[in-house]
């Protein structure tokens, strides 16, 4: 008698811990939801810059986002703008930071929306000559060939060249590939002129921003967009949102945005490119 009273509660006892087991483990959709969410989303960077200058600055910061968001970025960019472009129309970037006539393309097709935007700044676009050149208005560059970083940078190439088109008749546009590119055959004398922004311009090596100043500058626009594709749901995109508007509130998060030469980001919404969008330009 006492071997089956044994016996049933060996059963029972096994019973128990089994059910005990199956209360713990995790539900298989929530795990597979860890999944999903592990895998990083790709961060576009427009290549104004050298990639090792982008990368240098760009990923402690995307890092800093990813783990104040919990949402893992991935650093990327492409070798010149035209290839940065392509990517945007392909859809590669989950993410990305373009200028604000790609949003306005962009937009349209493959349909990334707009997330973010640089606080309290205005992008303008500079021409710069050498510091001892004897150049002092735009209507000198008649006839002369102005670098730029490619054909659709928007203020640095067609906000520029949309006011040396009337004020320099007969010039000549020569594509260097990027912002850094432009300043440093500048400052070597390879061309008389060529165009930038502010950012970048400050961003340079300070030998050779030292060899330039700034000719003129354009009235200012809405600036650069961070913006996501359509395949990045909406709980992500508050999340990420959130994480750039708190970056500021840290020491931490405040030298990142010194780095990038930025005070902090604000929300944004589609309708903040409108003034883009009024310039009905388009590039040459």
């Amino acid at each position: 008698m006492f071997a089956g009273l044994a016996q049933r509660f060996t059963h029972l006892r096994q019973l128990l811990i089994t059910l005990l087991v199956f209360s713990v483990m995790p539900a298989p959709s929530s795990a597979a939801g860890e999944s999903e969410q592990a895998a990083p989303l790709i961060f576009g960077i427009v290549p104004q810059q050298a990639a090792s200058k982008l990368a240098r600055v760009w990923i402690p910061l995307l890092n800093e986002l990813s783990e104040t968001s919990g949402v893992p970025l991935e650093f990327a960019t492409a070798p010149d703008i035209p290839s940065f472009e392509e990517r945007l129309a392909r859809g590669v970037y989950d993410i990305a930071y373009m200028n604000p006539y790609h949003f306005t393309l962009f937009h349209e097709e493959p349909g990334y929306e707009a997330l973010a935007h640089a606080r309290d700044h205005l992008i303008q676009g500079i021409l710069v000559i050498r510091r001892d050149s004897a150049i002092t208005s735009l209507a000198e560059l008649a006839n002369q060939t102005v670098a730029f970083p490619a054909p659709r940078a928007f203020a640095a190439t067609l906000i520029n060249r949309s006011y040396l088109d009337k004020e320099a008749p007969g010039y000549t546009a020569n594509f260097v590939s990027s912002h850094d590119s432009v300043y440093r055959s500048v400052a070597a004398g390879r061309f008389v002129a060529g165009g930038g922004i502010h950012r970048t311009l400050k961003a340079m090596d300070p030998e050779v921003r030292e060899e330039l100043r700034i000719l003129w500058q354009s009235p200012g626009y809405t600036p650069h967009a961070i913006a996501t594709h359509p395949r990045v749901d909406d709980p992500i995109r508050q999340r990420l949102a959130a994480a750039l508007e708190s970056i500021e509130m840290t020491e931490r998060g405040l030298n990142l945005l010194q780095n990038l030469r930025m005070n902090g980001f604000e929300r944004a919404t589609n309708a903040d490119w409108d003034d883009v969008r009024g310039l009905n330009i388009s590039a040459q």
